[in-house]
Parts: C-alpha cells; structure tokens; sequence
C-alpha cells in the first residue's frame, strides 16, 4: 500500500542504532551493555512516556502468562517494559523494517531477546494466528491507519475469547478545525487519519469487540510537555537518548505543533480498553 510506504518511510531514519548507541555514551551509559532504564528516553514513542504506559497497563490484568501482542511497537520500548513489569512474553508488530531491525538488536543488547520479539508487518494484516493472544497494545498508532475497521477486526481475529485490547491513542476533538503539520506521526495530511474516539468505538463495536472505558487524556499530555519544554530549557536541548532521535531535524516542530493544536481543543490522546466477549 502506498499510504503504508510514506508512512515506513516517515519513520525511518539512517543510522538509527548508532545515534542511539552514541547517545547512550554521552548519557554515561554502557552502549554495548545497556540497562533497559538507559532507554527509557526513547523508548516510550509517544504522550507521557513511561507514566503513561503505566497509567494504561495499571488498569489491565497482566501476569507471565499472559500472551501479549504490541502492536505498532516501534523499536520495542513499550514492548520490552511490559516484559519487564508483568514477566510476560511479548511479540511486537510493526510496518518500518529499520524499527524492527533496532528493536530487536536493543532487545539483545538488554538481554530481552528471549522475552521480546519484534515482527515485520502491518496492522491491518498481522502475521499472527487467530484466538491466540490475550491482551492486544497499541500507543499511538491509529493516527498513521485509515482503515480502523479493518484494524479492529485483525485484533479480534488475533485475542482469544475474553481477551483485551487497550489502546492510548491521539483522537480529534474538534472535527472542523484545521490542524498545522508536520506532526510526529506525519509531515502532511496524506498519512494522517486523526479521527474522534466515536470512530474507534463503532469500529470497535462493528468487530464485536466490547466498549470497556474511555479517558480523555488532554490535561496529562499539557502537564507532560510543560515539564518536558521546562527541563529542556534549564537544561540547554534535550537529553542524549530521547525521542528526538526519532524525529529527524524536525522534532522540536512537531511536537510543538502537536502541543498548540492540544492546546487550541482540536486534538487530544485517549485510551480506549475493549473486550472481546468469551
């Protein structure tokens, strides 16, 4: 698909395992023999970073037997603390090769590769057996997918009966104002599909999953960049392993004109937890 294409393309960045492994030595770290805290900078590729991972898993039931499916893992971070916190394995899907290519060496690097793998693919066809994973990950990945509906059936394809699906991502909010790219997740509108929270509920809905809870995140996400513009001030730039490094030479763009368009009511991130009925 060519909306695919742009969009693996707008998340690649050359050379991404070593500016990581040179952002590690600057930050002090061991770059051959990282802790998985050394990453946390980079790891959470989306709003609230670690806290608001844990802000959604803390509502979930996650034991090591649970059979967890990340999808739109990135390099892993999301996938790797699951793992960490719950002593589940977990499988990580996602569409940009380099991603997955890092991920997985980062995985080795931590000594996670036995409980964390990575795979190339889409969310729209998951290489994965169907009624075989019990809880279903996804931060902030619907921005980049238009076909919600097709999304929401993978993940029901993929859960077992009684199994969850709990997502954090970026929705509208104000359907009629206009919204300033480049952002994180696109550099123009082509590969943009921010859509309301009603949108996923009926896609939702349509898949047979079941509506559980809904937060709307929007006073978490502005304290979250206020403290975030605050220690990169005081600090002079930001720190040597964040997610600028996944941004290219235009992250600090993005993300301000994501905060403005938080700020002006027409965007905000929401979690949404669904399940899918016995």
């Amino acid at each position: 698909m060519t909306i695919e294409k742009d969009v693996a393309e707008h998340y690649t960045t050359d050379d991404l395992l070593e500016r990581i492994r040179d952002g590690l030595r600057a930050a002090g770290a061991n770059p051959d023999t990282p802790a998985p805290e050394d990453l946390k900078g980079i790891d959470e590729f989306h709003t609230g970073g670690v806290k608001a991972t844990d802000e959604l898993l803390d509502q979930l039931t996650i034991t090591p037997h649970t059979r967890v499916l990340d999808i739109g893992c990135g390099i892993g971070g999301t996938s790797r603390h699951i793992a960490l916190k719950s002593g589940a394995f977990v499988t990580g899907v996602d569409l940009t090769p380099s991603y997955v290519e890092t991920g997985n060496r980062l995985n080795d690097l931590v000594g996670m590769s036995d409980r964390v793998k990575l795979l190339r693919g889409s969310v729209l066809d998951l290489p994965l057996v169907e009624d075989t994973i019990d809880l279903v990950t996804m931060f902030h990945v619907g921005m980049n997918v238009p076909d919600k509906a097709k999304l929401f059936s993978e993940v029901y394809r993929v859960l077992a009966p009684g199994g969850t699906f709990a997502l954090f991502d970026v929705m509208r909010m104000d359907a009629d104002g206009g919204l300033t790219f480049p952002f994180p997740w696109a550099e123009e509108p082509a590969f943009s599909f921010v859509e309301p929270a009603a949108a996923y509920m009926e896609a939702g809905e349509a898949a047979g999953l079941a509506f559980r809870s809904i937060r709307n995140r929007k006073d978490f996400a502005l304290d979250f960049f206020k403290a975030v513009f605050a220690r990169i001030e005081e600090t002079g730039g930001p720190p040597p392993v964040g997610i600028h490094l996944l941004m290219r030479d235009t992250a600090a763009e993005k993300i301000q004109n994501y905060v403005t368009c938080v700020q002006a009511g027409l965007i905000a991130p929401f979690e949404l937890i669904f399940r899918k009925p016995v």
